[in-house]
């Protein structure tokens, strides 16, 4: 996959899929209908993420390096808080009539901690960076003829 992938309109497609499945969650439905397809939504989101982190990772030169890294932890903190709600309601999908729900929501746990410690790792906020001048005082003033 050479095509280069556009962060902004990914990670919007993501939340919204994020805010579907909370949505569903919400809804007086019966949950075991949807269990399939919201299995495969939360997996389908959670490669979609391991792209994207990848893709980042891979590309030390972006121009809005710091701005990319916060949205993507933003959509992983979303993923998280999503795993986190469907995870803690054990009568959402009981063991007994769904057995791999817990070992997937147990690697769905473990996926995005990787990927939020990752991108951490990969870079310094832009709170803690320190701004260099374009132009030294020198040449500002040799360009302003004031020397």
């Amino acid at each position: 996959m050479n095509k280069r992938i556009n962060f902004e309109d990914t990670l919007f497609i993501l939340n919204v899929r994020i805010r579907m499945i909370r949505d569903l969650l919400r809804l007086d439905t019966d949950i075991s209908v949807f269990y399939r397809q919201t299995m495969t939504d939360l997996e389908f989101i959670n490669s979609v993420l391991d792209i994207l982190n990848k893709q980042f990772l891979d590309n030390l030169k972006f121009l809005d390096r710091e701005v990319e890294a916060d949205n993507i932890l933003d959509t992983e903190w979303q993923f998280s808080q999503i795993v986190n709600e469907i995870s803690g309601n054990t009568g959402l999908f009981p063991s007994s009539t769904f057995p791999d729900f817990s070992i997937t929501m147990a690697k769905l746990r473990a996926d995005t901690l990787r990927r939020k410690k990752s991108i951490e790792e990969s870079y310094v906020p832009s709170d803690n960076s320190i701004a260099e001048p374009v132009v030294s005082n020198a040449e500002l003033n040799g360009l302003l003829g004031t020397i």
